[in-house]
């Protein structure tokens, strides 16, 4: 039971770092009007 639940928190965790990441990629590409979305969309 409590190997499972650590497996299960890793991942959560990972999952996390992940998408954290993702979130700040993408504001500073929109602060820096980046091209996150494939180009110049303004």
């Amino acid at each position: 039971m409590t190997g499972k639940r650590w497996v299960i928190l890793g991942a959560v965790i990972v999952f996390g770092i992940i998408m954290g990441r993702l979130v700040v990629r993408a504001i500073l590409n929109l602060l820096m009007g980046g091209t996150l979305f494939g180009g110049n969309f303004l």
